[in-house]
């Protein structure tokens, strides 16, 4: 039987066997359908193309305009493990093709099916936890490493003083004639009116399995002992810092994740690499990872239309577009601008620059997500939904998480550089120079007042409304803002 393997499912672990019959299917429609950022697209091409390569006569690699051309060309019985989306895994079904369980990921359905049932929340610590003990992950017997489950605590350092981390930097991959070719491709393409996102640039991720495991070996040795102090600090600079750079390849499928962790806790163990920075990869990996990756299929299909907050705007051109150069702001235009330019900024710019401004001004949650999986490297659908919908927007009212994630100027000002080159003051919410997130924190606030009443972690900030004695002036600043560039 010949395995079929999707883009995103192209490490050895996905086959049986490594001499197994394989199927790999390029479909131009996916691009012509939704415009991808162009180095996502390239990305993904390259590391299919240098999958087949690899497999060279074991792989039968078919270039069609969609999966069903490329289906009818195929005489012989298909397996496939689980696909990533609902919608590959209809073309599974109606195509008859064997589907196996999942890989690609630390935990089984069953096993978080297993764990889910009976719960009245589904919180991310609480399914941790379970899994560190599920896997022998950084425990001592039966109680967690140095004694505490989570040290997220210890790693939320601002930004070194002197705007830079001293830590070598990934290595990055060396293009090949088959980068070449899908650039040529890719050019092509556009002539023929299929539409791209951000800027074309030289290839930043790994596109094979021996790339993505020598960057897994460069950050072990060399960038995991300064992750986890730095992992949530922000430098106009710097946009890698200490972190692994790993999330592209593991999204393609070229990287076990337990492999991961186990050389993690491996340097830990060897006293290489502290427990706070080893603690907080792995919690990335077998904790946010698997979670987002259970909760696609289990909160079902309907919840990525969630929009319990009723954030209804439009995304402005100007942030659809990537157009960075039309904003002010600092943070802002560089994190969208490191967007454009790379398909990739870190988890807090996304959350805490990207959506905080999208929540601030109710952006609808689902166009959102959509954003986040075509512009980034490593977006994919089952990434995006519960990570934007439910985290960055809080769209689903808490089902996931227990707060929204929105903050004004002054913790963007203590995570990074951004505020004192920047013509808005964090401190200001009124006023010209007023911060457009300090401002559109308590225009939110004020938005969502009784939809938030309750929550006991807001309970402070809600009743401090009721103390500005600007807070009519500053609604209506922002109001008149309303999704313009800031």
């Amino acid at each position: 039987m010949r395995r079929w393997l999707f883009a995103d499912q192209l490490g050895p672990h996905f086959l049986d066997e490594p001499d197994q019959p394989v199927l790999l299917i390029e479909s131009k429609a996916v691009f012509r359908r939704r415009a991808f950022h162009r180095q996502k697209a390239h990305l993904v091409l390259s590391a299919l193309r240098h999958r087949a390569a690899e497999l060279g006569d074991q792989a039968l690699h078919l270039r069609t305009e969609t999966y069903r051309e490329a289906l009818a060309q195929v005489r012989e019985p298909l397996d496939a493990c689980h696909p990533t989306s609902r919608a590959a895994r209809g073309l599974l079904r109606s195509a008859g093709v064997t589907v196996h369980e999942p890989r690609g990921f630390v935990t089984s359905p069953g096993q978080f099916t297993a764990w889910a049932q009976g719960r009245r929340s589904l919180r991310l610590e609480d399914f941790y936890r379970h899994v560190r003990v599920l896997h022998d992950v950084l425990m001592d017997g039966g109680a967690p490493a140095g004694g505490r489950w989570n040290l997220d605590a210890d790693n939320r350092e601002p930004p070194p003083a002197d705007g830079r981390l001293d830590v070598p930097p990934p290595p990055m991959p060396v293009e090949d004639d088959i980068d070449a070719q899908v650039r040529a491709d890719l050019d092509r393409w556009q002539d023929e009116g299929v539409v791209f996102t951000g800027r074309d640039g030289p290839r930043l991720f790994p596109a094979t399995h021996a790339e993505a495991a020598a960057r897994l070996r460069h950050f072990v040795t060399h960038r995991l002992a300064a992750f986890g102090p730095y992992e949530d600090a922000m430098l106009a600079g710097d946009p890698w810092l200490a972190h692994s750079m790993l999330s592209a390849p593991l999204n393609l499928g070229l990287l076990d994740p337990i492999d991961a962790v186990h050389r993690a806790e491996a340097a830990y163990r060897a006293g290489h690499v502290p427990l706070a920075g080893a603690e907080g990869f792995i919690r990335q990996l077998i904790g946010w990872r698997d979670y987002i990756w259970h909760l696609y299929w289990h909160l079902g299909a309907r919840y990525p239309h969630t929009n319990r907050l009723a954030a209804r705007r439009p995304l402005p051109r100007w942030f659809a577009d990537l157009d960075a150069d039309a904003v002010q702001a600092h943070c802002l235009s560089d994190v969208l601008a490191g967007v454009r330019d790379r398909g990739w900024v870190h988890h807090i710019p996304r959350l805490m620059v990207l959506g905080n401004y999208a929540l601030q001004r109710g952006w609808r949650p689902a166009a959102l997500a959509d954003w986040f999986h075509r512009n980034f490297v490593d977006g994919y659908e089952w990434v995006m939904t519960a990570n934007v919908v439910g985290m960055s927007q809080y769209a689903d009212a808490g089902a996931i998480t227990t707060k929204p994630y929105a903050a004004g100027g002054a913790y963007l000002n203590r995570m990074s550089d951004y505020c004192g080159s920047c013509p808005y003051d964090p401190r200001r919410r009124l006023g010209d120079d007023a911060c457009p997130y300090t401002a559109g924190y308590w225009a939110f606030l004020h938005r969502n007042r009784q939809r938030l009443h309750g929550n006991v972690r807001l309970a402070q900030p809600l009743r401090q409304l009721d103390r500005l004695a600007d807070l009519d002036a500053v609604v209506e600043q922002e109001r008149h803002r309303g999704s313009r560039a800031p």
